[in-house]
């Protein structure tokens, strides 16, 4: 296994006139391969929601049935970190798509095994390397992006791929219908989407590829002309994992401060997100329908705002993250407030809060992993990002199903609010702490 997953050896470089082309070729193929491969991996990520009412026909309860879906969330942040440790030593060719096909199984097996839906506890333990499985995407990917895109197009690039985990989740539920139109079962939920995925990750494996050197091409940084300041020829070598983690990621206190940035900015994703229909239909007296459209927007709503977060990144501020970050989580307080303050009767403006949020809190999302990766030298990306995905899983998102029922229970709406809120001006305030430092990196002014 050890010797699969070992990253390729660098190619003697091709000649002078045909870099270019290749280059070209090569970087819109491994684009599409790790922007096809994600959205795969939410094919087999969320399907235990969609088997849920027919647990509960088989006599589960629904608090036990909350328990197992807190599995995948609980083991996708710890994954997400740990193994973006071994996929900075890995082909990431390999590992992503091995990552997928793992996935695929587990939840194929999920579906045809009738023993791994007996108990409780068995479902969690299978949802719980299902997350582990999952863990294994993002890093493959971001160690692709790293290598071959350079730091002032990589917001761009990044949007334009984080839109896959919107693709793949909101296919999930139509595969799931054919599924069953198909096979006449409701466990086609789970194993038809897993088939599909595991098509999917032959085509990722034929796709993508680790680095421009494995090619025969130059690094990234000499193709575009694009260095950053602390750019080392060192940086192209593989390091050790004691190197990684504690050379490159522990010591930087950017990435602690910009992962505790992630925590209040999860908070308010799954905050918003995840209690959106029971908030519409308890304080502003919301239908179901009216309430799962609300849903359905501020998800969809996300894919626009994402874009144009990278490209501002970009193209505004040089390849800085943190002022792109900070304006849009002050405009999130704004809509989080007018969301919070509308009385019960506005339908539309609720909706157009919401969608607002939705527009707005993906950007930051993207853009912190996308500082992750800025942060750290190129082998040692995928650890930079799992620390952020870490605390941001761990943390935020299961912090925002938590604390905020917890608060509500005790203390109601309000106070809820005022917690994600104040963990708005937090993420702008951790963020705002990266400013100088991005600016001394890329050697830009402020204008």
């Amino acid at each position: 296994m050890i010797g699969i997953l070992k990253p390729p050896p660098h190619k003697e470089q091709i000649a002078d006139e045909k870099i270019d082309p290749a280059y070209k070729k090569l970087r819109f193929q491994v684009f599409m391969g790790i922007f096809v491969g994600y959205a795969a991996y939410y094919l087999v990520r969320k399907n235990f929601s969609l088997v849920m009412p027919d647990l509960i026909e088989m006599g589960y309860s629904r608090g036990s049935l909350g328990f197992i879906s807190a599995a995948v969330s609980l083991s996708y942040g710890l994954s997400k970190f740990l193994m973006g440790g071994v996929s900075d030593r890995s082909n990431a060719r390999v590992f992503m798509s091995l990552g997928l096909l793992l996935s695929a199984l587990t939840i194929f097996s999920f579906g045809t095994i009738p023993a791994l839906t007996s108990s409780v506890t068995v479902m969690f333990m299978v949802m719980f390397v299902n997350g582990w499985f999952q863990g294994m995407g993002w890093p493959a990917s971001g160690r692709v992006m790293v290598h071959w895109f350079s730091v002032k197009e990589r917001g761009t690039k990044m949007s334009i791929w984080n839109v896959a985990h919107n693709v793949g989740g909101g296919l999930v539920g139509p595969l799931a219908i054919l599924g069953v139109a198909i096979f006449g079962d409701w466990h086609s939920k789970l194993y038809f989407p897993a088939m599909i995925a595991m098509l999917f990750a032959f085509i990722t494996w034929l796709l993508v590829r680790d680095t421009p050197q494995s090619c025969g091409l130059p690094n990234i940084e000499k193709y575009k002309n694009d260095y950053p300041k602390d750019y080392e020829a060192s940086h192209e070598e593989e390091f050790s994992t004691k190197e990684i983690f504690f050379k490159f990621v522990f010591r930087n206190k950017f990435l602690w401060l910009i992962a505790v940035a992630n925590v209040m900015v999860y908070l308010v994703r799954y905050g918003i997100l995840d209690w959106a229909p029971t908030y519409l239909k308890e304080a502003k007296d919301f239908s179901v329908a009216e309430a799962g459209w609300a849903y359905f927007a501020y998800e969809y709503a996300g894919i626009p705002g994402t874009l144009l977060c990278g490209w501002i990144s970009d193209k505004v501020f040089k390849g800085r993250r943190a002022p792109a970050t900070i304006i849009y989580m002050l405009l999130v307080m704004v809509a989080i407030f007018v969301y919070w303050k509308n009385p019960p009767g506005n339908v539309m403006v609720d909706n157009i809060a919401l969608i607002a949020i939705g527009f707005l809190i993906y950007g930051p999302v993207m853009l912190i992993g996308v500082q992750a990766l800025d942060l750290v030298p190129k082998k040692a990306a995928g650890t930079a990002a799992g620390l952020t995905g870490l605390f941001g899983y761990l943390g935020g998102a299961l912090g925002a199903n938590i604390a905020i029922g917890f608060i509500v229970d005790h203390m109601g709406w309000n106070a809820a609010f005022m917690l994600m809120l104040f963990g708005s001006a937090i993420a702008i305030l951790f963020s705002a702490f990266t400013w100088n430092a991005e600016k001394k990196r890329l050697a830009v002014d402020d204008e």
